[in-house]
Parts: structure tokens; sequence; C-alpha cells
């Protein structure tokens, strides 16, 4: 159904939103979700430091993750780290896919770094004017 090009570019894409998280700017990361992308989080677990909470739309989600980062819970200068993997995607048609991965972040990345969360992504990207873009994130913990 879907080519080798658009699974390599959704891997690509799970990881740079990642690296986004951690590093770049909100303005950036928020490029990688669609306009009506909905960011969830399901019970958060107290490893985690974001509570339970459904954020939709681009602006919101950016808006939130601005509020992590003046709380220092995530980006640039928090010395947290996300990290992705064992990514499996299953393609619903040429424009939509169903996206699984694990997710772990650390925290003291400068000095004694340590895990302090884990969990699953289950997302949904959509390929928009032919660029894939994450539609929707649930996020859940342990």
């Amino acid at each position: 159904m879907a080519s080798e090009c658009s699974s390599e570019a959704i891997r690509s894409l799970v990881a740079r939103i990642a690296h986004l998280a951690d590093e770049g700017t909100v303005d950036d990361y928020v490029q990688l979700y669609a306009e009506d992308a909905v960011w969830e989080m399901k019970g958060a677990g107290p490893t985690v430091a974001i509570a339970p909470q459904i954020v939709e739309g681009r602006r919101a989600i950016a808006d939130s993750a601005r509020r992590r980062r003046a709380d220092g819970i995530a980006g640039p200068g928090s010395a947290t780290r996300h990290v992705s993997s064992c990514v499996s995607i299953a393609f619903d048609s040429e424009d939509s896919a169903r996206v699984q991965s694990v997710w772990q972040f650390f925290v003291d990345t400068t000095t004694a770094p340590r895990l302090s969360g884990i969990g699953t992504y289950r997302d949904v990207f959509q390929k928009v004017d032919g660029q894939w873009l994450l539609a929707r994130r649930s996020i859940t913990t342990g």
C-alpha cells in the first residue's frame, strides 16, 4: 500500500519530534503537527511531571509546549531528553498511518542521567499537501 519512503519519512518524523521537543524552537516543533492535531496524555504516573490532559489544535499544542518549557519540564536548558524506539507502522491508506512506539524520558542529562518515565506513543500520521504530519498522539505511561 505505502512505500518504504513513507515508512522512513514517518520514522524520521517520530525522531524529529523528539529532537525538537528537547532542543528546537516551539514553532519548529509544532510545524510537525497537523493544524487540528490532538495531543493526549492519559493517566500520567508519579514519575511523569505532566498531569493527564488533552490538547487540541496546533496553537494549543504550542501553548502547552511553552508552559512545559517555562516550568523547566522539557526543552532547551532543562537537561531532559526524549528517546523514541520500537517504531511500528500500519498504513490505513496512502495518506494515513497508525504508528506505535516506545518512549523514554531522561532527566539530569548533564550531570547524572536517569530514566524518569517510560511509555507508549500511539500516533496517527496524515499526509497533508504531500507532507506527513502528526495528527494525533496518545501517550500512556508504564
